[in-house]
């Protein structure tokens, strides 16, 4: 979707900064990580299984497809994938009803982006009916585009959203900084070739080549993502790689 920026104090674009931002959101700008699993914990219970926390840090920040694959493969529950998907979102929906809380930082960063002209789009691996419910939190206005799980032929940990998140801004990849709190969005937006902030929710995300990890959005600003594409930048204009 495209909107128009908020009514606030909107300077000149940030030079020499990012060609856009894309961001993640379940468990990145909002505190909704647990309300999955918990959905995903009633379900079960409902047909008779009993989830081991051993399996949340596999399913975390998965798509939908694989995360509920995989629980009914290690439950040997009867029902099929599609079933399972229904009862899930609608579990999710539920619990989001009851309010969404946004990460620590996450409103500012928006805020920031957004006065700066910064072009900003949210990249999930949720389907759109979920996303369309978050907006009402996060604000529409502060996204140019929103990238919806159930709208690419792959989702994450496959490059397909942030490939189409860039795409639709006019952004090369390798000029994107992506934000990420689990190892499956860093996959995928490592994949399509974007400089990576990973903030870890559920489960630790390693340091590694080309990716700054931080331990919360609000050690996240414009002068952080500006050095990270300026850094690219220099390698190149040396004729070396930034890795």
């Amino acid at each position: 979707m495209t909107s128009s920026l908020p009514a606030m104090d909107v300077r000149a674009p940030y030079e020499g900064g990012p060609q856009a931002v894309l961001l993640d959101m379940d468990g990145t700008l909002v505190d909704t990580e647990g309300f999955w699993w918990d959905a995903e914990v009633e379900v079960f219970g409902a047909l008779g299984h009993e989830l081991a926390d051993e399996h949340r840090e596999v399913v975390v920040g998965g798509p939908m497809t694989r995360s509920a694959g995989y629980l009914i493969e290690v439950t040997g529950a009867d029902i099929t994938l599609d079933e399972l998907s229904v009862l899930l979102n609608a579990g999710f929906l539920r619990r989001l009803e009851r309010g969404v809380p946004l990460m620590p930082g996450a409103r500012r960063l928006l805020t920031e982006l957004a006065a700066h002209r910064v072009p900003t789009a949210l990249v999930s691996a949720s389907h759109r009916t979920v996303i369309e419910r978050m907006l009402v939190s996060l604000g529409p206005e502060h996204f140019a585009l929103t990238v919806a799980g159930d709208e690419v032929p792959r989702t994450k940990p496959h490059p397909d959203p942030y490939l189409a998140a860039a795409a639709g801004l006019g952004a090369d990849p390798a000029r994107c900084v992506a934000i990420e709190d689990t190892a499956t969005g860093v996959a995928s937006a490592e994949a399509a070739g974007c400089r990576v902030i990973a903030v870890p929710s559920v489960a630790p995300v390693p340091a590694a080549s080309g990716r700054t990890v931080v331990d919360s959005l609000e050690r996240v600003d414009l002068p952080l993502l500006r050095s990270l594409v300026a850094r690219d930048v220099s390698h190149l204009r040396n004729g070396v790689s930034a890795d």
